[in-house]
């Protein structure tokens, strides 16, 4: 065990600027649509929602986008993350794979979210607005937003999906630490959170949801942005800050990944770890790697679901964007994996998924609460519920390594610590965890009532 473990980059090895994987792609992504009218929208049909400079960057296929300074300056409270080379796991697997991970967990609010939040923050304050609205499954994202909210003095409001409110209390008392505004969803605050209630008073909730209500209540003020955790192009634009590390870090290790993971449910951890990976393998800057995404079973976006145009948020108040999708009315099963239930999956992972650059998988709960256990008791890091699914993948990869008599290299995104969902770990070993089967008449209802886009 006297190898070297653990690879940090000095504060002035920030990335100074993203990486847009859709300069490098040899098929364009697919045109965002007007829900209204079905024809490709422009710049000015996001003003109402999203700050001009996050727009450009939506819509940019630059390679490469500037960080501003003022960003770069709050990214060094945690970054660069540590690279880590799992030894003690790779001993207790007796695997001859090198098994590494980025371990996100090490921002103020214990995963990657912060890496988008704090540019949204900004470019909002940038340009005068007063007040956010965003949405939040887990509690990771809603976190981050709210503590980069204030940094830059805007009044975050925050909806919660309901069932993850109410497993995860002590997310909800970071989000108001940090000065937020956290509210059930579905709620009554919104006609789109009583839509829901009234057709079900027992409503869980789902991400498509709490986008609906807080999309309405930001256009209903001019003074209110929307900010958004995942999906878009620009906050996985802004996650790429991961890959860009791991890759040089990688470097210091004198390794080359074989295998690049995970877990995805929005797509912006993935796409952060990922797409730095699959613009090498684009151009052949590195040697080619494998790419896989990993899923929860109960809402299988990329393995099960429909590639499609469909609406971000279940009331139809969001552009229609080519997706995987289960549709937009469905609502995923309550597994601890708040941040990973969601009904689409980023239109850039469904694209490179559609082009055959990555792979994709799915697992049930228990089986990813079996890994993220031995991972605990082997590297010491619990992760949380979403990153477990990475850490199974990563697993059984360097198993079938073992099988095959192979040394790989293993590298995956550890994109968050799981030390505000002990509820589900506690769950866990009481035996009251269970893997949650999602309704098949209900995917196929919410799949038949997909919208008909002549673009298609």
């Amino acid at each position: 065990m006297s190898e070297t473990t653990k690879y940090y980059l000095p504060d002035n090895r920030i990335p100074k600027a993203w990486y847009n994987v859709a300069a490098d792609l040899p098929v364009p992504l697919p045109a965002v649509l007007h829900p209204g009218t079905g024809q490709p929208i422009g710049p000015g049909d996001l003003a109402p929602l999203f700050p001009m400079a996050v727009i450009m960057q939506e819509v940019s296929t630059e390679r490469w986008i500037e960080i501003p300074e003022p960003v770069r300056e709050i990214y060094r409270l945690w970054r660069p993350a540590p690279l880590v080379r799992a030894l003690r796991l790779e001993k207790e697997l007796d695997t001859p794979a090198k098994i590494f991970f980025k371990y996100e967990g090490v921002s103020p609010t214990g995963s990657h979210k912060p890496n988008t939040a704090v540019p949204q923050a900004f470019y909002n304050a940038q340009e005068g607005v007063k007040r956010l609205t965003t949405e939040t499954g887990a509690g990771q994202w809603g976190s981050s937003l709210a503590f980069a909210g204030h940094l830059f003095g805007l009044e975050v409001e925050v909806y919660m999906v309901k069932v993850s409110y109410e497993q995860k209390p002590y997310r909800r008392a970071l989000m108001q630490t940090y000065g937020a505004k956290c509210i059930p969803s579905p709620s009554t605050l919104t006609a789109a959170g009583r839509a829901v209630l009234a057709e079900n008073p027992q409503s869980t909730g789902s991400l498509g949801i709490a986008i609906s209500e807080a999309v309405e209540l930001a256009a209903q003020r001019d003074d209110t942005k929307y900010a958004l955790g995942s999906v878009l192009n620009h906050v996985l634009l802004h996650q790429t800050v991961i890959g860009i590390e791991a890759q040089e870090q990688m470097d210091m290790a004198g390794a080359e990944a074989d295998i690049v993971i995970a877990c995805a449910g929005g797509g912006s951890n993935f796409g952060g770890m990922a797409f730095p990976y699959v613009g090498s393998n684009l151009t052949g800057a590195r040697k080619k790697a494998r790419i896989i995404a990993v899923e929860p079973a109960s809402c299988p976006t990329l393995t099960r679901g429909r590639y499609a145009y469909d609406f971000g948020d279940t009331g139809h108040l969001t552009p229609l964007v080519k997706m995987h999708t289960l549709g937009s009315t469905f609502v995923p099963s309550p597994i601890h994996a708040g941040g990973l239930r969601y009904h689409g999956m980023a239109p850039l992972v469904s694209h490179v998924k559609e082009l055959g650059l990555i792979e994709a998988r799915a697992y049930a709960q228990l089986e990813c609460f079996d890994a993220a256990v031995k991972f605990a008791r082997s590297e010491g890091i619990v992760p949380a519920p979403e990153s477990s699914h990475a850490v199974k993948a990563a697993i059984d990869e360097a198993l079938r390594c073992k099988a095959e008599g192979r040394s790989e290299t293993i590298l995956f995104n550890l994109s968050g610590h799981g030390h505000f969902d002990m509820g589900a770990y506690t769950s866990y070993f009481s035996g009251a965890l269970t893997d949650e089967a999602y309704d098949q008449g209900a995917l196929e209802r919410a799949l038949g009532a997909l919208p008909q886009v002549a673009a298609e």
